[in-house]
């Protein structure tokens, strides 16, 4: 076994521990306001339209790809764990015709092969073992003309090391890919896969459980807008296509 194939092993061995024995109630899936800016924010920026084939990269227990089937998106899902796809699953209860993929994304069928008009995902390429394999993984999935769409933590807000120190149940080594989360490195590595006409979008102020408030809601977009204050901003969106 070569070293490199040994390093993804025990990654994805460490990820699966971290996040596929147990439920974590932040991948619970809820259809809350803070949630539904999330897929407003990326569908927007990448003009994701209802007849694009979709797949949803480590889309867990399904927080985002039940959401985006339920607005009629053509959406399947692809995760690492199969624990969790089966919960997954289990919060769908038969509403929505939805396939799944267990493994990991450099192991995606070839089945999947130049099929999807959007590879997307939600808050999962800091969980990634190396940024430029996965990113080839994913133009070869994505058709000619495809996009590449992701929501990232952005990896100068100071908030999310502080969520990670002190939040039970998050750990440096489960989350440390949050600091690889810059403009520069996300851009290298989908320039070296073959990704072109990079965008990038930062959004967002207020944490959870004062963004689903009727204050957040009305309050965010505008502090949003506070002179200086984007390169800090906590989400960011990325976006390439294959041309």
């Amino acid at each position: 076994m070569s070293v490199v194939v040994s390093n993804i092993k025990f990654h994805n061995n460490q990820q699966l521990d971290y996040f596929g024995h147990h439920i974590k109630k932040t991948m619970i899936p809820v259809f809350s306001p803070y949630v539904q800016r999330h897929i407003q924010e990326i569908v927007s920026f990448a003009g994701i339209q209802r007849k694009d084939q979709v797949i949803d990269i480590a889309c867990g227990m399904g927080k985002y790809t039940l959401n985006l089937l339920r607005q009629g998106f053509q959406v399947e899902g692809l995760d690492l764990s199969p624990f969790l796809l089966q919960q997954l699953l289990v919060y769908n209860d038969n509403r929505y015709q939805v396939k799944l993929h267990a493994a990991d994304v450099l192991d995606a069928p070839e089945e999947l092969n130049e099929k999807f008009d959007v590879v997307m995902g939600f808050m999962a390429l800091h969980h990634f073992h190396n940024l430029h394999a996965c990113f080839q993984a994913m133009y070869r999935i994505a058709k000619p003309g495809g996009k590449v769409v992701f929501l990232e933590p952005n990896a100068f807000n100071p908030l999310y090391y502080a969520q990670i120190f002190f939040t039970p149940g998050m750990s440096w080594e489960g989350d440390k890919g949050v600091a690889n989360m810059t403009k520069s490195k996300l851009f290298e590595a989908m320039q070296f896969s073959g990704w072109k006409n990079l965008k990038i979008k930062r959004f967002g102020f207020y944490p959870p459980f004062v963004a689903n408030t009727s204050f957040g809601q009305a309050t965010e977009k505008y502090l949003e807008r506070i002179p200086g204050i984007n390169p800090f901003l906590p989400f960011q969106i990325v976006m390439g296509e294959k041309v």
